[in-house]
């Protein structure tokens, strides 16, 4: 087994008092040697962080002894090594930014287990699947026919809704789906909200689905925020359906533009990687900006000397100077 795991986890729950929560995660994380980003505002917690797996396991276990987060799931992924560069423990005003008016902990579609989905999606020819996520995230991977937003981010939901305007009032079930499930709890809720009936949500999202239901019928691969970019799914039927930004080919390669100034998430192929190095376009490789590429597409920012201890520091140190 890979000596990493990788974990991916949220729980809507009112959280009293997020700073002295957001201080606990952070002093635990450093502690165990984890890395990632975690969210924590008054509406809960959302995170993804990787570790050896002894020391995830132990994270796991102090998470749930809060008993408001004993029922968070966990999806466990295994790894090589790190797939983060730093630790970032973080307090916000929503767990994932949407500005959307609803309350997961009031109202929220009906959770379908990855089974469950797999089931209507081989027995109901009428049931409609959208993707939730942002367009450069389903541009390398989606449910096969799944409906797709061109959407930078969940704020843009309410601008789309005219192009599902018309399964209102049909009686097809809707299911949502993102990759984790924390935007769906949202997502799902709005829909609701708007007048939209038989709305579910795949619960675990496309990871769990993967890791317990063979990931059949996810075409593609599924885009992460981490060092791996893009994980596989499928272990049934895999399917390549993105092409390289560059030559058309088939490529479900994720990079990031070596240009800092331009930075766009693309499908690029081994070869025009470096040929391209890694450059989007002719003006990309040419950019004064540009990154020295390493094969990977992936750009973590340097900082000189930096260890989670002393970003633990460094923020204590400021919280001080807030309050002074």
């Amino acid at each position: 087994m890979k000596p990493y795991s990788v974990l991916l986890y949220y729980q809507y729950v009112p959280i009293e008092d997020p700073q002295a929560y957001r201080d606990a995660q952070h002093e635990f994380c450093v502690n165990n040697n984890l890395l990632g980003r975690i969210i924590i505002a008054p509406e809960g917690l959302n995170g993804t962080v990787s570790g050896l797996i002894e020391d995830c396991e132990a994270y796991m276990q102090w998470v749930k002894t809060d008993p408001r987060f004993a029922s968070i799931d966990f999806k466990i992924e295994y790894h090589e090594n790190h797939t983060f560069q730093k630790l970032h423990v973080r307090l916000k005003e929503e767990i994932v930014n949407s500005d959307l008016p609803v309350d997961p902990l009031k109202q929220t579609g009906v959770h379908l287990e990855p089974d469950q989905f797999k089931q209507l999606l081989k027995e109901d020819p009428d049931l409609v699947v959208i993707d939730m996520r942002s367009n450069y995230e389903h541009s390398v991977g989606k449910f096969k026919g799944a409906i797709t937003f061109d959407m930078e981010n969940l704020r843009e939901l309410p601008q789309h809704m005219h192009e599902i305007e018309h399964l209102k009032g049909q009686g097809k079930k809707i299911v949502t789906y993102c990759t984790g499930g924390i935007k769906c709890e949202k997502a799902s809720a709005y829909l609701l909200d708007q007048g939209f009936d038989n709305v579910y949500q795949l619960h675990g999202g496309i990871i769990k689905y993967g890791l317990e239901a063979g990931g059949e019928d996810f075409e593609g691969k599924c885009y992460v925020f981490d060092n791996r970019l893009t994980v596989d799914v499928n272990q049934v039927n895999p399917k390549v359906i993105s092409t390289c930004y560059v030559c058309g080919t088939p490529s479900d390669r994720m990079v990031n533009c070596a240009n800092n100034e331009c930075n766009i998430h693309v499908p690029m192929c081994e070869d025009c990687g470096w040929k391209m190095e890694g450059a989007c376009s002719d003006a990309c490789k040419c950019a004064p900006n540009k990154r020295p590429y390493n094969g990977t597409g992936y750009y973590p920012r340097k900082s000189d000397h930096y260890t989670p201890l002393q970003g633990l520091k460094s923020f204590k140190k400021s919280t001080k100077k807030a309050e002074a």
